[in-house]
């Protein structure tokens, strides 16, 4: 197989090593920016995107533009990105911009303020599509793209990739081959990194999230914002007692047009209230994860 399953990984046995300054755990908190480069009539696509927006279907005719889920996603670029942007300026905390090389081509002032934060980027893609129906030559194409065209909106390159849901089997080769991204997120499989093998070298994979994710409040696993603070908060306590003999890691994922709305950045602001309350935890940008894992467990010493 092109990507071999592991079941096992670390098991019973996971590495011996903290975060910076003691931590057992590290804490990652990833803005997905993908408003503009999702499906649209005017990007000749044949359909308006429904996923993660506040109406689960539309209710369009299929060829036909959805207006009301175009304004949808507009909300998260127009509001909601600046609502976040002001929260994690305010408490000096780093974020991870997973970002849609579109969607900063077409928000240059939401470009421009990530460039200046200096928050780290990881590519999601030149357009936020699903990679797993491109050819490999074209998913090729698109890798290239959003790297150059991220590295030329924010002055820096993405140092991480993560696709759209799921890879596809030749993503992980063809990022590996790319030679300009240390590591890949395209895994929902641990509670820490890990290394694999691609074509006989090392390559370094830092697992992301569904569970702790804001797309739950669409999915309808939570309404309001306290039963979704309540939900990080005590994966939070758990991994952080879990930490005290063994390292951890928790991503939690956010998107702009979800967490944006005011209802809900009330419980973004009660995680972020009781993660500051713990002194013995790593509030960390995802390349600062990578880094720290390349210096303290070495491929030669993985797994």
């Amino acid at each position: 197989m092109n990507r071999p399953r592991d079941l096992a990984g670390y098991g019973a046995r996971p590495p011996d090593m903290r975060w910076p300054g003691g931590a057992g755990l590290a804490v990652n908190f990833v803005l997905n920016v993908e408003e503009g480069s999702e499906y649209s009539i005017g990007d000749g696509d044949g359909r308006s995107e429904s996923a993660l927006s506040e109406v689960r279907a539309s209710r369009v005719p299929k060829g036909d533009r959805d207006l009301a889920a175009e304004s949808m996603y507009e909300y998260g670029s127009r509001v909601g990105f600046w609502r976040i942007h002001e929260l994690f300026r305010a408490r000096s905390l780093p974020l991870t911009i997973f970002a849609s090389a579109q969607a900063l081509e077409r928000t240059p002032m939401i470009a421009e303020a990530i460039a200046a934060s200096g928050w780290d980027i990881c590519a999601h893609g030149y357009r936020w599509i699903e990679h797993y129906h491109l050819s490999p030559e074209v998913e090729a194409d698109h890798i290239a793209l959003a790297h150059e065209t991220i590295t030329r909106m924010i002055g820096r390159a993405p140092q991480g990739w993560y696709s759209r849901y799921s890879a596809s089997t030749a993503t992980r080769g063809l990022i590996a081959a790319h030679g300009g991204f240390s590591y890949d997120s395209d895994a929902y499989n641990d509670d820490l990194p890990y290394w694999t093998d691609v074509g006989g070298a090392p390559h370094l994979v830092v697992p992301y999230t569904m569970v702790n994710n804001d797309a739950k409040f669409l999915s309808g696993d939570v309404f309001s914002a306290r039963d979704f603070a309540d939900f990080l908060i005590d994966g939070f306590d758990v991994l952080r007692a879990e930490a005290a003999t063994k390292p951890r890691m928790m991503s939690i994922g956010l998107h702009a047009r979800i967490i944006g709305h005011p209802g809900r950045l009330a419980a973004l602001i009660r995680v972020l209230d009781h993660i500051a309350s713990c002194e013995d935890v790593w509030i960390c940008g995802r390349n600062q994860i990578a880094e720290h894992w390349r210096e303290t467990v070495p491929p030669v010493h993985a797994g």
